[in-house]
């Protein structure tokens, strides 16, 4: 949608397609970061933005006894957007949508399947996509078809590009509650949260807390602060999901409120397994991210870590330097197999970095959670890292990469 609003800008005709008849999905990715927030700044697009109900967090602070030994503050960042929005998806997909349709070069399809591509002499030249719900068959014709449709791309799939899988996967359960009365007092306030000795609290923009997360017997479980419920990630233990099924609901139930007591009544609304979303997600890569008239970006080139919305993050990285560097060439009708080379090496290392950094930190949470007696030990913080964390430059090192990562990208033309 971010690729399709920056072309049609420029005067390159679009036409996207959208599998689904809206875009509501349960637990979709909804954070974005300081360096998204500027590029939507730089699309004039940052009121419309911050008008849609949001949730604004500056980073956790990792706690020890009750006491704050460490915190990541993109608030010290020098950004006009020192925070990272919680922002649910299908709120932020249709207002891309809408300012998109106020170019005469947009065109949106809902309901459009893609089930085959179209080639002719080895050049990809577009897509024939079924329309959802019926038998109907339709054919799109492009100069460049763009797989943006994810880790399980059927774009990527039909044109045989097959991703290296770099990591075991990172296994957890997706699932909301409720807010109720009373949460505020108990889960909004820093320092009520600090008392319950949680390993760490997430700071939201006006000194109250946007969540939590907690460690149990070889569970990790962070709480999100969606305004009117609570979105939780129980991660696990990597091929354990059917053991933790086969115990029950409510063994699960029992488990989460060991690991937060105060959410014991909010999960009486937990009744069935399908309340539960499981997800695995492993880091994976393509070679190459396109084909003659093909390129892919996003998930569909490179799945990143779940941790911190990092894949929302690099994909509309990705769709901005497509935009930069392949408008042109799309309007004169130059566009060549050079242009799609270059959109992979102006994103493949950032994304090569990213994925090694939080494939090392992934593998810290792998040994974790593994070890069953880890829940009974107080977290420690080197010495030598506490003295660090106390120098400015070096304390901001970590905000800095995550917000903006290796590089800054920006809208150009």
């Amino acid at each position: 949608m971010m690729l399709g609003l920056m072309l049609a800008r420029r005067g390159v005709p679009v036409t996207v397609l959208e599998a689904h008849h809206d875009f509501d999905r349960d637990f979709r990715g909804d954070t974005l970061h300081p360096a998204i927030l500027e590029i939507i700044d730089q699309l004039d697009l940052s009121d419309k933005l911050h008008a849609i109900p949001h949730v604004k967090w500056t980073g956790p602070s990792l706690v020890v006894n009750g006491q704050v030994v460490a915190r990541i503050d993109f608030g010290r960042l020098k950004t006009p957007f020192p925070y990272v929005m919680i922002v649910a998806q299908e709120r932020f997909l249709e207002l891309l949508a809408a300012e998109a349709a106020e170019s005469p070069h947009f065109r949106l399809v809902m309901g459009a399947k893609v089930q085959e591509l179209i080639e002719h002499d080895g050049t990809i030249t577009g897509v024939r996509y079924r329309e959802s719900g019926t038998d109907q068959w339709h054919e799109v014709h492009a100069t460049l078809t763009v797989g943006a449709d994810g880790r399980f791309s059927r774009v990527r799939h039909l044109a045989g590009i097959e991703p290296q899988i770099l990591s075991k996967p990172m296994e957890l359960l997706w699932f909301r509650l409720a807010r109720r009365d009373g949460d505020a007092a108990k889960f909004d306030s820093v320092d009520a949260l600090l008392r319950r000795k949680p390993l760490a609290v997430l700071n939201a923009a006006d000194g109250s807390a946007a969540g939590f997360i907690r460690r149990g017997n070889r569970i990790l479980m962070i709480a999100f602060n969606r305004i009117d419920h609570w979105q939780v990630a129980y991660i696990y233990p990597p091929g354990s999901y059917h053991e933790l099924k086969a115990a029950g609901l409510d063994a699960f139930r029992q488990s989460v409120a060991a690991l937060e007591p105060e959410f014991a009544p909010h999960l009486a609304t937990l009744v069935d397994w399908s309340a539960l979303s499981p997800l695995s997600v492993a880091f994976s890569r393509c070679r190459s991210w396109h084909r003659p008239g093909l390129l892919l970006i996003g998930d569909a080139a490179h799945v990143m870590t779940p941790a911190a919305g990092a894949g929302i993050k690099y994909a509309i990285e990705d769709a901005v330097e497509a935009a930069n560097l392949l408008a042109a060439p799309l309007l004169t009708g130059t566009l060549n197999q050079q242009h799609l080379a270059s959109v992979q090496r102006r994103r493949e290392w950032p994304t090569r970095v990213m994925q090694r950094l939080a494939s090392i930190q992934q593998r810290n949470l792998f040994t974790s959670l593994a070890d069953r007696d880890v829940a009974q030990r107080p977290p420690g913080v080197p010495l030598i890292l506490r003295f660090l964390l106390r120098i400015p430059w070096l304390r901001d090192l970590p905000a800095r990469f995550i917000a903006f990562g290796v590089r800054r990208v920006r809208v150009r033309g």
